[in-house]
């Protein structure tokens, strides 16, 4: 038996890629349940503005490349990203304009809402394939790694190796950062308070002198940050394609249900939740089993629950579940 391997080994394929996943999801989730909690429907072109997001970050990102412009070990995408953003934020605050504000006004039935966000979804998904194409796109520079397999052997004398990618350390990092910076401004300042109220009890949030239009206005800003934070570092981490993308929304939305629509806690614990259960269960336990079965024993099949093309079933399994017997949610949000 040598349980050190087998630890390296699941920390390799399981624990490290799952927090970098589950990162994405709770930032990708967060946009979900704060559109459904402030605005009231459920926005299904989410997942194509996490794209949208990641294309323009990514044109600027060829841009600052062509200039000579980088970032050093970093991904010049990180300096891009706040031109992703302003971007995203100008698309979504002329949506809003052009088409959801309408049958706010007209007080639709939040599945008119749900029904446009379809359409918006087929635009935004035409939109970025016939920008940038269909196929997929790399665009991280900058160090591959925070450390590597050799400098692990070397360091650790252990047969198996334990790699940590710049894209994964960076995802883990920036969804922190991100979610405090999110927490305080909604719970510290006026404005997050407001939306919140807002969220609330929109009647009396109207009597207390609540400027509804610049709450949603300022609620879809946050959401394109979130969107195009997710979708940029989804793109790092794995690669940028388009309809990935649009898969991707089964997942964050099954993250956002899951905990529980309308609370930003539940959005996050969702996303690692849907995260981990899809690493987990797709992949193949062999070399883990391997390395703790005595001498002999040792399995002569991939121990696989699922194949990876299967790994969207997982949480769509979850998401069922969790409908049927906690539609709340695990922290109690909205019921869908």
């Amino acid at each position: 038996m040598d349980p050190l391997n087998a630890i390296v080994a699941l920390a390799n394929y399981v624990l490290i890629p799952g927090a970098a996943y589950g990162a994405q999801l709770a930032l990708g989730a967060l946009g979900v349940t704060l559109i459904y909690g402030i605005l009231r429907f459920s926005n299904f072109a989410h997942g194509d503005t996490m794209a949208f997001g990641a294309m323009v970050t990514i044109l600027f990102t060829w841009a600052f490349q062509s200039w000579g412009i980088g970032f050093g070990v970093l991904p010049t995408a990180l300096l891009a990203l706040p031109f992703g953003i302003a971007v995203t934020a100008l698309l979504l605050l002329g949506t809003d304009r052009a088409v959801y504000r309408f049958y706010r006004r007209q007080k639709a039935a939040p599945v008119i809402l749900v029904i446009v966000s379809v359409g918006v979804m087929f635009i935004m998904n035409g939109l970025v394939r016939f920008i940038i194409g269909p196929d997929d796109q790399q665009f991280a520079d900058g160090a591959r790694f925070v450390f590597s397999a050799r400098d692990f052997k070397e360091w650790s004398g252990l047969d198996e190796a334990l790699v940590l990618r710049t894209s994964q350390a960076i995802t883990v990092v920036t969804a922190v950062v991100v979610v405090i910076a999110l927490f305080w401004f909604l719970n510290r300042t006026r404005t997050g308070k407001s939306m919140r109220a807002f969220s609330d009890n929109e009647d009396l949030a109207l009597l207390s002198g609540i400027n509804p239009e610049r709450v949603v206005a300022i609620t879809w800003i946050i959401v394109a940050a979130l969107a195009t934070v997710a979708g940029v570092l989804y793109g790092l981490d794995k690669s940028f394609r388009p309809f990935v993308y649009f898969q991707l929304l089964l997942p964050v939305f099954a993250s956002a249900i899951v905990g529980g629509l309308g609370s930003p806690v539940g959005a996050i614990a969702g996303g690692f939740l849907i995260a981990f259960s899809e690493v987990t269960v797709t992949y193949a336990f062999k070399k883990v089993l391997g390395y703790l079965a005595p001498g002999g024993w040792e399995p002569d099949g991939l121990v696989q629950l699922l194949s990876t093309d299967y790994k969207f079933a997982v949480s769509f399994a979850i998401l069922i579940v969790v409908l049927l017997f906690r539609p709340t949610g695990l922290f109690r949000g909205k019921s869908v």
